[in-house]
């Protein structure tokens, strides 16, 4: 071996000996960790999925957030552009006299502000929980046909049909069932989204979207 050849030998035997020191010796693969790349969408494994009750990842479980990331997912899939067949807007799907109420005339910007979707979404469940307060107070912690209700769910279920079709229900005893342009009932927000920690939204009759900081 000439010492040129030497010279280069030694040099890719260095540099393949850095390299391997900024690459772990082993790497895992984790199933439950979930990235869309085209919607931009991540996801954090549920306690089924990662087959433990304790694991070092912030769990959203039943806390406010995940209220709130659940009932987006389940109306978009978390997307912030979307509007369906029927003109309903963005991540939480408003319809447009929702968003003439919430203070938001321009649709348009509704689509590209992320803040102002987020900001809409909680002004909407003030004004649901202070039109909706008599029906919590009175039905949360009952159970008609078979379903648990809750304030998370008289919630949720009041985002997909508007609170009337919720009083209706309840005081009907369960007989009258709302359901939207696609065929979802309320009665499957009321089961989906019970039990989740919805104590920090404060009813507000005026809620508007300004009013929010997000």
């Amino acid at each position: 071996m000439t010492k040129k050849q030497i010279f280069y030998f030694g040099l890719f035997a260095s540099i393949i000996t850095l390299s391997s020191g900024f690459r772990p010796f082993k790497s895992e693969l984790f199933p439950w960790f979930h990235v869309f790349e085209k919607h931009g969408i991540y996801t954090v494994p549920t306690e089924v999925e990662v087959g433990q009750k304790f694991f070092d990842v912030p769990f959203t479980g039943k806390t406010f957030i995940g209220f709130q990331q659940s009932l987006a997912v389940r109306e978009s899939h978390g997307k912030y552009n979307k509007v369906n067949t029927l003109g309903y807007l963005g991540k939480y799907q408003f319809g447009s006299q929702t968003l003439e109420s919430l203070g938001i005339s321009d649709e348009e910007k509704f689509l590209r502000s992320r803040k102002l979707q987020e900001k809409a979404f909680l002004a909407n469940l003030a004004r649901n929980k202070w039109e909706l307060r008599r029906e919590i107070a009175r039905y949360a912690g009952r159970t008609i046909q078979g379903i648990p209700i809750t304030e998370s769910g008289i919630l949720a279920a009041a985002h997909l049909g508007g609170p009337g079709s919720v009083k209706r229900f309840l005081r009907t005893n369960g007989n009258r069932k709302f359901k939207d342009g696609y065929g979802t009932s309320i009665t499957e927000y009321l089961k989906e989204f019970a039990g989740y920690d919805t104590s920090c939204v404060e009813p507000n009759k005026q809620a508007k979207a300004r009013h929010y900081i997000y």
